[in-house]
């Protein structure tokens, strides 16, 4: 019988035994997981904190932009307020304008119409003048005028020393040939246009020629005085 006691004790104490041993392996296995929590926490604690202090970085940047942009609006809305007062200014200058445009097309108008009755009268007295033209001229023929201006008179020390060959061949050329025109007499001296035009003007302001201005063209001809010098020189 104690025997029996002594083996139940003795099973007894080696299950208490085993139990307690797998106790503590349960306890170091809780310990290492939670070394391992508590590390994996330490970390996810440390990123949280990076986060928020990244976070707290970009709300102070928007804070400070957000008052340089405060800033600014104040400034914008101050450059607003005076563009609206110079808009306004503006604006009754515009409408000031725009009466005193109103008068000056009332005045045009009134214009227009007294241009309209001179306008009617004009042709009125233009029919008028056209009959009373018609009824004087009815019975006379037109007479065509020759317009020759004063001759320059010739310097007698200038007559024929001072010339050169080319003007007393136009000289010559007009007192056998008749009056002619620049064009004619370009053509025979074989002279540009412009070269042409100077000779003719210089022998006619020292006095050689007289000028016919009826017409353009004008017709130059050679003095009878200076027909005559040539004539004596001539002979």
């Amino acid at each position: 019988m104690v025997e029996i006691i002594l083996i139940l004790i003795g099973v007894l104490a080696a299950l208490t035994v085993g139990a307690a041993l797998e106790y503590y392996k349960e306890l170091r296995i809780i310990r290492r997981e939670y070394e391992k929590a508590r590390d994996v926490l330490k970390d996810i604690i440390l990123s949280f904190n990076r986060q928020l202090r990244q976070e707290a970085e970009k709300v102070e940047s928007v804070a400070y932009k957000l008052e340089a942009v405060s800033a600014k609006n104040g400034s914008v809305s101050e450059k607003m307020t005076n563009i609206e007062r110079k808009m306004e200014l503006l604006e009754s200058k515009v409408k000031s304008m725009l009466k005193v445009k109103e008068g000056i097309l009332a005045k045009f108008d009134s214009l227009e119409n007294e241009l309209r009755d001179v306008t009617k009268l004009q042709k009125e007295l233009s029919i008028k003048i056209s009959e009373i033209e018609e009824k004087a001229t009815a019975n006379i023929s037109p007479v065509h005028e020759l317009k020759v201006e004063a001759a320059i008179p010739i310097r007698r020390e200038k007559a024929i020393a001072p010339l050169t060959e080319t003007e007393l061949t136009v000289l010559e050329m007009l007192s056998s040939e008749g009056p002619k025109t620049a064009p004619e007499i370009k053509e025979r001296i074989k002279l540009s246009r412009e070269h042409t035009a100077r000779l003719m003007k210089k022998l006619y302001e020292e006095g050689y020629l007289e000028r016919e201005t009826g017409k353009i063209p004008f017709k130059y001809r050679i003095k009878k005085e200076m027909e005559k010098i040539l004539k004596k020189a001539e002979s």
